[in-house]
């Protein structure tokens, strides 16, 4: 246990998580195979179904391949955090994007069913939005989840993100991001004020 107090909400945040055993890093190029495995282990597939994330019953194919994961890495804009257990697999992950007019972008907030049940996706919201507020400046932090995801926005809605109003379309026909099973999907908006 540390003996001196973090100097930022940040610090504080990725202490957290390394007193209970997990390593915060911003992810690296050398990250990215472990990156897609987790994002599918979190959102598609069999594997997913363990845990309460799943998008398994409204997509199907892969949420992100490895050259899409390198363009999000290589946006001079943004920031990729990951988890990794004491044993080194990668349990949780976020994508974070500057603001625009004060209000931060979070997406692809992936914990894989291992990590599930831990705490490991509170913390690493709780760690988004100080790294936001303090690296960026941020005010608010928006997000976009598929309208069938009812326990996910509730999960939102309990830390505090509120519904704007806006819907955005699903990219039906784009099959990068997954082949959709149902015909009704569209993104729901969510931000949350951080200060």
């Amino acid at each position: 246990m540390s003996t001196h107090a973090p100097a930022t909400m940040v610090d504080a945040h990725t202490l957290i998580l390394n007193e209970t055993g997990f390593d915060v890093s911003e992810l690296g190029v050398d990250d990215i195979d472990d990156y897609v495995a987790l994002v599918a282990s979190a959102y598609r597939g069999e594997p997913s179904k363990q845990g309460w994330t799943t998008e398994a019953d409204l997509l199907s194919g892969q949420r992100l391949n490895a050259d899409m994961a390198r363009e999000m890495l290589a946006e001079t804009d943004s920031s990729m955090l990951l988890v990794r257990s004491a044993e080194g697999l990668a349990v949780g992950s976020v994508y974070l994007r500057e603001p625009v007019d004060g209000t931060a972008y979070l997406g692809v907030l992936a914990v894989s069913p291992e990590g599930q049940g831990q705490g490991v996706g509170s913390a690493l919201m709780n760690l988004a939005e100080a790294w936001v507020a303090e690296r960026w400046n941020a005010r608010s932090l928006r997000m976009s989840v598929i309208n069938k995801r009812a326990e996910l926005i509730a999960y939102y809605e309990r830390r505090g993100y509120e519904r704007t109003g806006e819907i955005e379309p699903f990219p039906y026909g784009d099959d990068r991001f997954g082949v959709p099973l149902v015909d009704d999907l569209e993104f729901v908006i969510l931000v949350k004020e951080l200060r």
